[in-house]
């Protein structure tokens, strides 16, 4: 078993579930289909390729550590058609927020292939939106341990003292049902699937420098 870590960190992140019409709202971390949709750029996996292509991204286990929460940030829009009334949109981002999102497999190697083509992606990354670049870096390396070890375990991103963190783990069942499982990235017919995941808080532990000599 491996975990692909990624550092997610931007000035601001979109990470939207359930968001229609003229409000886009944002999650309180990244979702699995927002993310996945950021490997399959990476991958070269094109909107309206066959819907099958994404599947080994979806089968991948998701978690997300909040490093930094960040602030809700609300931002007014208008958007204007053709021979049309302008519409009044209203978008929620996260500001100055970090994230470490874990992605589990069997397959060391095919996690290895997304980390290098996330470092040479094929379609600009973006957080969530196409306004979201993110900074870098993003590949934060692959460990081989289960993935709630890692979110557990893993030194802190931001700085080097003990803290709080949330984390937000898949599992197989008993947790919070979440409809962020994409099965079709299709622009004229978009299909999410469902997923459980289960929220932690948890102490970290201090991180000792040393220890890596």
């Amino acid at each position: 078993m491996a975990v692909l870590l990624l550092r997610l960190a931007a000035p601001l992140q979109a990470w939207g579930s359930n968001s229609k019409f003229i409000i886009r709202n944002t999650e309180r971390e990244p979702t699995k289909s927002g993310v996945v949709g950021m490997l399959a750029a990476a991958l070269g996996i094109q909107r309206n390729d066959d819907p099958k292509k994404p599947e080994p991204l979806t089968a991948l286990r998701f978690g997300v550590r909040a490093e930094k929460e960040g602030r809700l940030l609300k931002d007014f829009h208008m958007v204007h058609y053709p021979k049309a009334t302008p519409d009044v949109t209203e978008r929620h981002y996260l500001s100055d927020a970090v994230f470490l999102v874990a992605l589990e497999s069997e397959d060391t190697a095919f996690l290895q292939k997304i980390a290098e083509a996330l470092q040479h992606p094929v379609y600009p990354l973006y957080l969530g939106r196409k306004s979201c670049p993110p900074t870098l870096p993003i590949v934060w390396g692959v460990r081989e341990k289960s993935l709630e070890a890692v979110l557990k375990e893993e030194p802190p991103l931001c700085n080097e003292k003990a803290g709080t963190f949330r984390i937000a783990y898949e599992v197989p069942f008993g947790g919070i049902p979440v409809q962020d499982v994409p099965q079709s990235f299709s622009q004229l017919h978009r299909q999410h699937g469902w997923r459980m995941k289960c929220e932690e808080i948890i102490t970290g532990k201090e991180h000792d420098p040393f220890s890596e000599l």
